[in-house]
């Protein structure tokens, strides 16, 4: 693992002008800790937690009562507890804004039909008033769940900072989940109030809403009030109609139409702000709880310390409202900075839409999902060459591992002179774990190294720290946004399994990394049996459920396999009813069911005929050895002994060489 490639390195100047820089002399001055480079701040970081995150709450003048009590209390993870008796409410740090730039831009709302909204710092702080006065009316009280079907349009991101004022707890889907899919998710938090959206335009098409609120609302039997957000031009009459139908709806317009001042809700650190969710791999989507306090928190060092935001920066992210990066897109205004919300196809009209879109609103940070990256790769366009991206200053490349090929293609067909940043973190801890920084180079392939604060390391199977091998990747220090609970988990059970019981104290994430001599991580993908589709986790299992209810389909097994290059692939192998083929005709039925149940997202790369699913001797379903085999990982792996029918698995990996062979091109 010599060949190590740098791509960029940041000018001197650009460094020393970092927020990263100020911070480290700001602590030089207050505490007397001097510390130069990334690597002396990131270790002083991670031997001192606790003076580290006193210090984030002060630099950044978190709003809030900070309290008497310890940053950090109790030994093990996860029984800790962050910043005893401290208040504070996410919406509050944010809106603060509104007193320093209340007439500049706060959200630019873009569609695929090319309407734009703008909505300054001050009519966000009335709009998000005006809606969290409602909820308050209709006897929304702290610790209430409020949930939403929404693409990413301004309104959500209202929304949630509505609920976040008033201690509500948020959660949100997109719009093109099927209603068993949303159910699955928002029924086991019981949410009083629903927001949906009237519809939407992808692709050229509009997709109507207004019709599927009844089934909804049977399907989440809590809700009290609904909430319809009329935001197509030429869909108003729809709209109003669909609301007076009903008594429980109204309109969103109405309610956000005169602005009213905020009253915030000082709720303890680690009160609930939202409910993101797990994969479901083995069972319903798990409710992961992130809290107030930790967000707030690892939002500003992330944001401004790693990944060099600022005040008056502009943000766009190319996200569906689903995956955390939303959220994280959201958190941006924490900083001051601008954000970018865009509710259409990534690609209408052109390849590269989304640089269009850079140009269009001087995006100085942009997030996206590598798949994008790679797709505006292949189609052969230049955005370089058509469009000014001079504003351009950072891309945030995430969800899945960048391909090799995509790094250089940054630096040759975007701009040469650009922070490229491969992150990971996620759903789990809603902030990243490793990724960027201001001072070091850009090495293709690698991940710059631990975010601060965080650590970061890379165990083998005995616990044992491994460099310069594939291990996994764990961390071993607590962080303040790690979940404050999973949902419907009293005792702790779910999430001690989820992360701890593998290293019991430390935190396994699941994803195969090598952690490099320097302190830079290379990604390899999951190590579980989880979908990583664009980075939106799916569990397989809400797949086969949906494609084993097609007619002639017996049963079925999906894995999501991460390849050498950056490449991923989705087979779906189907065991067709006795007489029945795996023709079009049924591979189309199956297509159309996974875009209608699941989402349009999760429709497999190949639906491939197959004897039957393999299974252990128990009825476990054998999905990651044979994840793992087309990962390039040896038959030998594979205890043939668990196997119910060993001769079914050896089908599997003989597909599994032929697919090999295949991609090699012998």
């Amino acid at each position: 693992m010599t060949d190590r490639t740098v791509l960029w390195t940041p000018p001197r100047e650009r460094a020393e002008a970092s927020a990263l820089a100020d911070y480290q002399r700001w602590l030089a001055r207050e505490h007397d800790v001097r510390t130069s480079g990334y690597a002396e701040i990131l270790e002083w970081s991670v031997e001192n937690i606790e003076p580290f995150w006193e210090t984030m709450w002060t630099y950044f003048d978190v709003i809030g009562d900070r309290g008497e009590g310890p940053v950090l209390s109790g030994d093990t993870m996860p029984d800790v507890r962050w910043f005893a008796g401290a208040t504070c409410n996410y919406a509050e740090n944010i809106l603060r804004h509104a007193a320093t730039r209340p007439d500049a831009e706060a959200i630019v709302g873009l569609h695929e039909d090319e309407r734009r909204e703008s909505i300054t710092w001050s009519a966000l702080r009335g709009r998000v008033g005006a809606l969290a006065a409602w909820l308050r009316e209709r006897g929304v009280a702290p610790g209430d769940t409020v949930c939403a079907v929404l693409p990413n349009i301004p309104q959500a991101a209202e929304a949630l900072l509505a609920c976040a004022t008033v201690g509500a707890v948020w959660s949100v889907v997109s719009p093109d989940f099927g209603i068993k899919g949303i159910a699955d998710r928002f029924a086991q938090i019981e949410p009083t109030v629903l927001l949906t959206v009237d519809g939407y335009l992808f692709n050229g098409t509009e997709h109507d809403l207004t019709g599927t609120v009844d089934d909804l609302l049977e399907a989440l039997p809590t809700v009290r009030e609904h909430v319809l957000v009329d935001q197509l031009p030429d869909a108003a009459d729809r709209a109003a109609a669909a609301a007076e139908s009903r008594a429980s709806t109204t309109l969103y317009s109405r309610i956000v139409a005169e602005p009213v001042e905020p009253r915030f809700e000082p709720v303890e650190f680690s009160h609930p702000l939202w409910v993101l969710y797990s994969s479901g791999t083995t069972g319903k989507p798990k409710g992961i709880v992130h809290g107030h306090g930790g967000v707030t928190l690892e939002a500003l060092k992330a944001n401004t310390l790693q990944q060099e935001a600022f005040e008056g920066g502009r943000h766009y992210s190319a996200v569906a409202t689903t995956w955390v990066v939303w959220n994280l897109l959201v958190n941006s205004l924490l900083v001051g900075a601008t954000i970018v919300t865009y509710d259409g196809s990534p690609v209408a009209g052109v390849a590269d839409k989304q640089f269009e879109i850079c140009e269009r609103e001087k995006v100085t940070n942009f997030g996206t999902g590598a798949a994008i990256l790679s797709m505006i790769e292949k189609s052969g366009v230049s955005p370089a060459a058509r469009y000014n991206l001079s504003s351009l200053r950072s891309i945030l490349s995430t969800g899945s591992p960048l391909p090799d090929s995509t790094w250089d293609w940054v630096y040759a067909h975007v701009s040469p002179d650009i922070h490229l940043g491969s992150d990971s973190g996620g759903t789990d801890i809603a902030t990243g774990f490793i990724g960027s920084n201001p001072y070091d180079p850009i090495v293709r392939g690698e991940l710059q190294g631990a975010y601060l604060a965080v650590a970061a390391d890379s165990f083998d199977p005995q616990g044992r720290s491994v460099t310069d091998e594939v291990g996994e990747f764990v961390v071993t220090k607590p962080m303040p946004s790690m979940p404050v609970k999973f949902w419907n988990d009293p005792d702790g059970s779910r999430y001690r399994a989820a992360y701890f019981d593998a290293y019991p104290g430390v935190w396994r994430h699941g994803d195969w990394v090598t952690k490099r001599p320097g302190g830079q991580y290379i990604i390899h993908g999951r190590s579980d049996s989880t979908i990583n589709r664009g980075g939106i986790r799916m569990g397989s299992a809400d797949i086969c459920q949906a494609v084993d209810a097609v007619e002639g389909v017996q049963s079925s097994m999906v894995i999501g396999a991460e390849l050498s290059g950056g490449d991923y692939y989705m087979p779906l192998f189907v065991v067709p009813q006795p007489g029945v083929e795996v023709d079009e005709e049924l591979r189309k039925a199956i297509v159309a069911r996974i875009r209608s149940e699941v989402s349009p997202r999760y429709v497999p790369d190949e639906i491939i005929a197959a004897p039957a699913v393999p299974t252990t001797r128990t009825g476990k379903l054998m999905e990651v050895p044979i994840k793992k085999i087309f990962q390039g990982a040896s038959p030998d792996t594979i205890n043939r002994g668990t196997a119910a029918d060993p001769e079914v698995l050896d089908w599997y990996v003989n597909h599994a060489r032929r697919f090999a062979e295949r991609r090699s091109g012998r």
